[in-house]
């Protein structure tokens, strides 16, 4: 069965839009949704980048039963990783259970902002095999105190915890990160229909298994192509330049070479029909993913509210 979400998109929207899309998602009939966490946009057209644990604590109070998590939280350097414990353990209160945190080696462009060295992706790695670990234990209960190559935890309780703790969703897009994945997390996280779902689960990972599906449906695709362009050209980027580039005045640069022809012929979903919603939403099941989080890209959420709650969720299976 594939379980299929909505994208709360803290990259174009300020956080009473995004607790107010997040109630719409429940409505609609979205079963779980996913919250982006970012320190800057990635191009300055999106125009938002709201803290997204207060934004959390929003939804968590609005909303009656839907399952929310973050996708993804780094807990490698802009926070260091008992506080991201103790973050997601009060979320995980507030949700009453219905939380769960993602985690990965993220992005430059968001983490580099307190002035540290961004280091290689295998070094990341091993600072978010340390996190995990620190997370955990303070998930515990009881005063915790870790000594490691990366990270140091001396003496830290956290008072308010959950009745379980939630569950550790790990994001990879590559063969040695998927493997890293199956030995650290509960679940699985990526985006697009890939074969490293496979590997992680040949490396005995077990659990959920998250994708992310970006869409921008308008009524007529040429609109639709013409607000992606406009909002998401980083879509379109290839090779490592996501994790790479520091500033969205960066990614703006590396986006003047997106053509529109370039959003048209991509991945983004641009088509009305709904049965090409639904078809993309099989593709990612047959791919190894139970659980497919639907991004809206651009200012007209409720189009596409309306949309897949008439057309495309009573079709899926």
């Amino acid at each position: 069965m594939t379980h299929i979400g909505y994208t709360i998109s803290s990259e174009e929207h300020g956080p009473n839009e995004l607790v107010d899309h997040a109630v719409r998602a429940e409505r609609a009939g979205f079963e779980f949704a996913s919250i982006s966490d970012h320190y800057h946009p990635w191009i300055s057209q999106q125009g938002n980048a709201p803290f997204v644990w207060s934004t959390l604590g929003g939804v968590a109070r609005a909303t009656d039963d839907l399952p929310v998590g973050v996708g993804v939280n780094c807990p490698i350097m802009r926070m260091h990783p008992a506080i991201v414990a103790q973050a997601a353990a009060t979320a995980a209160t507030m949700f009453e259970g219905d939380f769960f945190l993602g985690v990965g080696t993220g992005e430059r462009l968001n983490e580099h902002v307190t002035g540290e060295h961004w280091p290689e992706h295998a070094v990341r790695t091993e600072m978010l095999e340390e996190a995990v670990e620190i997370i955990r234990k303070l998930w515990q209960g009881g005063q915790q105190s870790y000594y490691g190559d990366h990270f140091t935890v001396e003496n830290a309780r956290l008072y308010t915890l959950p009745e379980e703790p939630p569950d550790i969703i790990v994001s990879a897009y590559g063969k040695r990160a998927a493997q890293a994945a199956a030995d650290l997390g509960d679940g699985f996280w990526s985006v697009g229909p890939q074969d490293t779902v496979e590997t992680w689960e040949d490396a005995g990972g077990e659990g959920p298994r998250y994708s992310q599906m970006t869409v921008c449906y308008a009524e007529d695709e040429e609109d639709a192509i013409d607000t992606a362009h406009e909002w998401w050209p980083n879509s379109a980027l290839a090779g490592e330049l996501n994790s790479q580039l520091p500033t969205p005045t960066h990614f703006e640069q590396a986006c003047e070479m997106v053509t529109r022809e370039d959003i048209a012929e991509g991945s983004i979903v641009t088509d009305p029909d709904p049965e090409t919603h639904i078809e993309n939403v099989e593709q990612f099941a047959d791919a190894g993913y139970d659980h497919v989080y639907v991004h809206q890209i651009g200012p007209d959420q409720e189009s596409f509210f309306r949309f897949y709650e008439e057309e495309v969720l009573p079709e899926v299976e």
